[in-house]
């Protein structure tokens, strides 16, 4: 059963360079990013010699017992928490990547997604390159190992100026952390430093993809790896290229949105302030009169409180989420309407009864889901249901490190709002403006964003959009 009718990002990684306890942060910041993937988590941790690697399918608490960081200690760590769909989600696929290879040791740790790794990945196959996942990380230590560069970091910067695409990387080799993004900046990749503890030589340098992380490892966020930067962590300390010529900024603006834990700051900007913005610009743009204003937990509640501190109408929780729905539940043979919906989300029908109701959420994918809620809370009592998404209509799917389902199965890219509202049932829909979205996140001289799931014109060149698989499809 697909978790839920949302996108998923797909990954989270964490490095740590220079900590006597290198494994039990890397456990740790794994954990705090557990919300951007939930299906595999790996640590890889060397003691400056060698490198051993522990992964498996679940949750990052499942996989890391005690016993399993204790025969894992060493003094540098990186680590990695996947979301894949079905058939994809081997632990073959589960990451980081560790190879022996004739630049010594490596391992690899990718958020993103590459948008030319088939046909890289064909031209190394028909050179002999022997693959052993269907994940485009791999293509990258390919890159790596074949290149004529005589160093890792030149071999790295050589390997991926090769690729096209979205990613936040980090590496290891025995004794160094390599952190990079790509020159456009797509996925979050921030560094932190933890001072040094008494009795060690070096401050300890981490990464993550949010910080979060850091808040739970005591690090303090020094600032984002740039786009297009490649920064090395080692014995003599850090050093800090570009590997390729600058390219427009595009970060993801959905990381915004939804995919980023609102305590984390992401390109530099803090979540929370995008995601209450995005709430009071949607009460500007599409207000309406109610009494309730009450959220899709968990991700439309900050929007939410947006949305009812700029329209005065009253916040409640009145869908109430049970956190504890596992993977596996047994369905009554004489199936409950909404079965699915229900064993997450139940109104409280004391605050919806005879109430005008606004539903906030932070996207409407393929619409099924809106519509079982929006049933829900009219059987619950609710005399209207005004449904608001806090971001534009998504009509194009994703080849940046975002699972989005093809464009036949977006509700947006096949029906206009008005059919949309039809079809879930509310009174009225209303979306964010495009313009109101990058507003809401900051867009200005700091920061620009790839909108190209609300637009369909996508920032890397890449072959017809038919041609290419989603992203779902190869990682």
């Amino acid at each position: 059963m697909h978790s839920s009718d949302k996108f998923h990002d797909e990954c989270g990684v964490v490095a740590i360079f220079a900590h006597p306890e290198a494994e039990k942060l890397a456990y740790l910041g794994l954990h705090a990013l557990q919300h951007r993937g939930q299906e595999s988590a790996g640590i890889v941790t060397s003691d400056g010699l060698t490198s051993r690697a522990h992964k498996a399918m679940g949750s990052v608490a499942d996989i890391f017992t005690e016993d399993v960081l204790l025969k894992m200690r060493g003094t540098l760590a990186i680590g990695h928490t996947r979301y894949s769909t079905a058939g994809d989600s081997a632990l073959l696929n589960a990451q980081p990547i560790l190879v022996q290879s004739n630049k010594g040791s490596i391992a690899v740790a990718h958020n993103g997604n590459l948008v030319n790794a088939v046909q890289v990945r064909a031209r190394l196959e028909s050179q002999g390159s022997i693959f052993q996942t269907n994940s485009d990380t791999e293509v990258i230590v390919h890159l790596i190992a074949l290149s004529k560069e005589q160093t890792l970091p030149e071999a790295v910067a050589d390997a991926l100026r090769r690729v096209e695409g979205a990613f936040s990387l980090v590496m290891m080799s025995n004794d160094r952390v390599f952190a990079v993004r790509d020159p456009r900046g797509f996925r979050p990749l921030a560094m932190g430093r933890i001072a040094a503890l008494e009795g060690q030589k070096h401050d300890t340098i981490v990464f993550a993809s949010e910080t979060c992380a850091f808040d739970l490892i005591g690090a303090d966020y020094v600032r984002d790896v740039k786009p297009g930067e490649l920064i090395v962590v080692g014995p003599e300390g850090i050093n800090s290229r570009f590997y390729s010529t600058a390219a427009p900024q595009s970060s993801c603006i959905f990381e915004h949105v939804y995919f980023s834990r609102p305590d984390s700051i992401v390109f530099g900007r803090a979540v929370q302030t995008s995601r209450e913005e995005l709430g009071r610009q949607l009460a500007r743009e599409a207000g309406v009169d109610a009494d309730l204003v009450v959220p899709v937990p968990d991700s439309g509640v900050t929007a939410a409180v947006g949305y009812a501190a700029e329209s005065g109408i009253p916040f409640r929780f009145a869908l109430i989420r049970n956190h504890y729905v596992g993977r596996t539940f047994i369905e009554p043979s004489q199936s409950v309407r909404d079965f699915g919906v229900k064993l997450k989300l139940n109104p409280v029908r004391s605050l919806l009864q005879g109430k005008r109701v606004v539903l906030i959420d932070d996207s409407i994918v393929r619409g099924t889901t809106s519509r079982k809620i929006v049933r829900m809370i009219r059987s619950a009592g609710a005399k209207e249901v005004h449904m608001r998404v806090s971001c534009p209509p998504t009509i194009s799917p994703c080849y940046y490190g975002v699972d989005t389902p093809s464009k036949k199965q977006l509700i947006a890219a096949n029906k206009s709002v008005d059919e949309i509202r039809d079809y879930i049932g509310a009174d009225s829909l209303a979306y964010l403006s495009l313009d109101g979205l990058k507003k809401a996140c900051g867009e200005g001289p700091k920061i620009s964003y790839c909108s190209a799931c609300y637009t369909g014109s996508y920032p890397t060149d890449i072959i017809d959009v038919d041609e290419i698989q989603p992203a779902a499809v190869r990682r």
